[in-house]
């Protein structure tokens, strides 16, 4: 018989995991006269203030908001491994707000061999470890992103004779990381992956073929694969989480489509405890594809928008978690924002205190709707049994 679902985390109520950077903040870091000690103190006293507000509004999992990044997923490729560039595209690929303003994505290119030194996120959790009791939550880019953005015959040409080289340097990185943040106490880990849910969408899929990748292949057979061997043999008391997005800078996007291509292979074949799933809009498709989540895993469903400040229901949200439990047991499910509020330095067009408005009432429907089993006390015995 298959264990049941986990909830230690993650949590009946939980959350991406970035956060609205401050604007004192933002200025020092864009001023050329912030030292990297001035900054490191600032950022500090930010993420001290962020996790108390976290901790104030009744969430378990916490996180620094990747106060410390320019945004979620160019700093551990460009200043942690080396031989990646970041240009901005806005032609094969961009997002696009509900204005239909479009926005340019970061895009990167790898250009030399990449190579893991030393720890990049360690420090991070150690003094995330420090300022909270909760349980702390980091966040890795998923290591199928370079790829996706870049392409093989790119990778080859520039920097990889062969892309054999290229997933090793990959696998070993991430390796490498994960055990650096274990031994310093990290026991809730997520990776944030555009590419899988990107490319169940037409348009990306046709931007794969067009440079040359299979885009049935990358989402069946390569990335699935890439992404167990880049997590394998992790400490059974290392939770890994998987968030899938659509995009998500200055409350935009630039993916749509229902996780239906990809369900049976996500859910049955990557190797993951719980799955973060964007399913505030209609571009996510329907429940239906929830069918295929094996008893042991956890679905938190990612029905608050954190790109738009207005408000969601709590009878709008009680009843979108009860259409869920149509196709998953109720008991495996749990609730947060469709993604983080600041994917990217910039932020998303909301205000803190819209953020932490938006935070309240998922604990609160969490509560109303799993009762005591999102108290704060099972919270801090995870906590305590996990470092």
């Amino acid at each position: 018989m298959a264990p049941s679902a986990p909830h230690n985390p993650p949590f009946r109520a939980d959350h991406v995991g970035s956060l609205l950077r401050p604007p004192e903040l933002k200025a020092a870091r864009a001023s050329a006269k912030t030292s990297p000690g001035d900054l490191r103190s600032l950022e500090d006293a930010a993420i001290r203030k962020v996790i108390a507000r976290q901790e104030a509004v009744g969430l378990q999992s916490i996180t620094d908001g990747e106060f410390r990044r320019e945004d979620f997923y160019t700093d551990f490729f460009v200043r942690g491994l080396g031989g990646v560039e970041v240009r901005m595209e806005s032609t094969a690929a961009y997002f696009v707000d509900h204005e239909g303003r479009k926005i340019p994505v970061p895009w990167t290119q790898v250009v030399s061999r990449m190579q893991w030194r030393k720890p990049i996120y360690a420090d991070h959790c150690r003094f995330l470890q420090s300022v909270t009791k909760q349980t702390p939550k980091v966040t890795v880019p998923s290591p199928i992103i370079l790829h996706f953005t870049c392409g093989s015959a790119a990778i080859r040409a520039k920097a990889y004779p062969d892309m054999d080289l290229f997933w090793t340097d990959i696998i070993d990185a991430y390796q490498h990381e994960m055990r650096s943040l274990y031994e310093v106490g990290c026991r809730y880990l997520q990776v944030d992956d555009p590419p899988m849910a990107t490319l169940c969408g037409e348009n990306f899929q046709a931007m794969m073929k067009a440079r040359g990748d299979d885009p049935v292949h990358a989402l069946n057979v390569l990335y699935p694969e890439m992404i167990n061997r880049a997590f394998a043999n992790r400490p059974p008391s290392l939770h890994l989480a998987m968030h899938l997005c659509r995009g998500n800078n200055q409350s935009g996007w630039f993916g749509e489509g229902g996780y239906d291509p990809i369900a049976d292979v996500l859910f049955n074949k990557i190797d993951v405890d719980s799955y973060f799933l964007e399913y505030e809009t209609d571009r996510a498709g329907t429940f239906e594809p929830l069918r295929f989540v094996p008893k042991n895993k956890t679905i938190v469903l990612g029905l608050v928008s954190s790109k738009l400040p207005r408000l969601e229901s709590k009878d709008l949200l009680k009843r979108r978690i009860e259409e869920a439990s149509r196709y998953v047991d109720i008991d495996q499910l749990s609730l947060s924002p469709q993604c983080g509020f600041a994917s990217s330095t910039e932020g998303n067009r909301l205000t803190e205190e819209d953020q932490f408005a938006k935070l309240r009432p998922v604990v609160e429907v969490a509560d109303e709707v799993w009762g005591h089993k999102t108290g704060s006390s099972s919270g801090h015995s995870a906590a305590s049994a996990n470092t």
